[in-house]
C-alpha cells in the first residue's frame, strides 16, 4: 500500500474543473485513482471527453475516467455552455483523445473505489452530484469507507450565481444534493460566496499562462472565452475559479484560515428558492452540524498551487 492519500474525483469539465484537475495531477502527495465524470457544466459526452483529453495533456493516461450520469435525477436542468463554451473546452476544436472512457459506470466506480480504499478515501466533487447521489442509493454504507468527502457547491447566504439564491452546481440537481448532504454525517464545503472572495487577477493569471508547458499552452486556449466573458459581465480585475479553490481546500487543508460548522440543507420545493442551499447559522432546528463550511483560505497558497500547476511538465 502506497502512502500516498486516495484521491477520487468527480467532475463535470468545465474550464474551471480543467484548472482543478491539473492542481491534483501535480500534488505528490495524493493517488489519483479516478475520475468519475457526470453531466453538468456541458453534456456528458463533452465532459467525458474533456476529462480524457486533460488527462492526455497532462501525460496522466494512467488515470482511469469513468463515465456516469448524463442528466440530472428528476429534472432538466440548463447547462452552462454559455460560460465555458459549447464544448466545455472553450470552442477551440482540439483533436479529442485516442483513449476512450472506462466500461465501468461510474457510479459503480466511485463504489468499488470505496471498498478498495476504504478508511483513507478523499472524495472531490466539483460538479452536480448525481453520480454520488446514485452510489448512494445503491449502497447507502458508501460514507462509511470515505475519510473525507470535500464538495464544490452552494451559496451559503443565498447569494447565486445561477438563480438569484441558488448556485450551479446543486441547482442542477438539488435532489442529488439534498440525498449527499443527508447521507454524510460531515463534509466540507467551498461554496460560490467563498469563491467570490478568492479571486485570480486577470493580469497576473495572464503571466502565469505563458509558463513553457504543454499545460499552461492549453490552459490559456480553453479558457480564453471564460476569462473574456468574466470581465465583461463582472468587470473588475478579477476572475473567479470556483473548483481551483475546493480542490486547493481539498489538497492542502491547512490552508483553510476561517471555517465554520454549521446543519446545511437543500431547498427543493420552494418556487423561488430550488436549489438554495439552506444554512442553520444560528443551530435552530436543532440538526447536526453537517459541513464545514470554507470561509477563507491562504490567497497566497491557493495561487501558488494554481501557478506551480499550469507551470508542470
Amino acid at each position: 500500500m502506497t502512502d500516498k492519500i486516495p484521491l477520487l474525483i468527480d467532475t463535470d469539465p468545465g474550464v474551471d474543473d480543467a484548472l482543478a484537475l491539473l492542481m491534483a495531477f501535480n500534488d505528490a502527495r495524493h493517488e489519483i485513482v479516478g475520475l468519475t465524470v457526470a453531466a453538468g457544466n456541458v453534456g456528458l459526452q463533452h465532459t467525458v471527453r474533456n476529462a480524457l483529453k486533460l488527462c492526455e495533456v497532462a501525460r496522466r493516461d494512467d488515470i482511469p475516467v469513468f463515465a456516469g450520469t448524463p442528466a440530472p435525477l428528476l429534472h432538466p436542468s440548463p447547462d452552462a455552455g454559455y460560460v465555458h463554451g459549447r464544448d466545455g473546452f472553450g470552442d477551440v476544436g482540439y483533436e479529442a483523445s485516442k483513449r476512450q472512457a472506462e466500461a465501468e459506470h461510474a457510479a459503480l466506480a466511485i463504489l468499488r473505489l470505496s471498498r478498495e480504499h476504504a478508511g483513507r478515501l478523499l472524495l472531490v466533487a466539483l460538479g452536480p452530484l448525481t453520480n454520488l447521489a446514485l452510489a448512494l442509493k445503491l449502497d447507502p454504507t458508501l460514507p462509511q469507507r470515505v475519510a473525507r468527502l470535500v464538495v464544490m457547491g452552494g451559496a451559503v447566504t443565498g447569494h447565486g450565481n445561477i438563480t438569484p439564491s441558488a448556485e450551479f452546481n446543486v441547482y442542477f440537481d438539488p435532489e442529488a444534493a439534498h440525498i449527499v448532504f443527508q447521507a454524510f454525517p460531515r463534509f466540507d464545503l467551498a461554496d460560490w460566496e467563498a469563491v467570490l472572495v478568492h479571486g485570480l487577477k486577470h493580469a497576473d493569471f495572464d503571466e502565469w499562462l505563458t509558463a513553457d508547458s504543454p499545460r499552461a499552452a492549453f490552459y490559456d486556449a480553453i479558457s480564453r472565452q471564460t476569462r473574456a466573458w468574466s470581465a465583461e459581465r463582472r468587470g473588475g480585475e478579477r476572475w473567479h475559479s470556483a473548483d481551483a479553490l475546493a480542490m486547493a481546500y481539498a489538497l492542502q487543508p491547512d490552508g483553510a484560515t476561517q471555517v465554520l460548522e454549521r446543519p446545511v440543507a437543500v431547498e427543493l420545493d420552494g418556487r423561488l428558492t430550488r436549489g438554495t442551499t439552506v444554512v442553520d447559522w444560528l443551530r435552530q432546528a436543532g440538526g447536526p452540524d453537517n459541513a464545514r463550511i470554507l470561509m477563507a483560505y491562504d490567497e497566497k497558497r491557493f495561487q501558488t498551487l494554481i501557478r506551480t500547476a499550469l507551470a508542470a511538465r
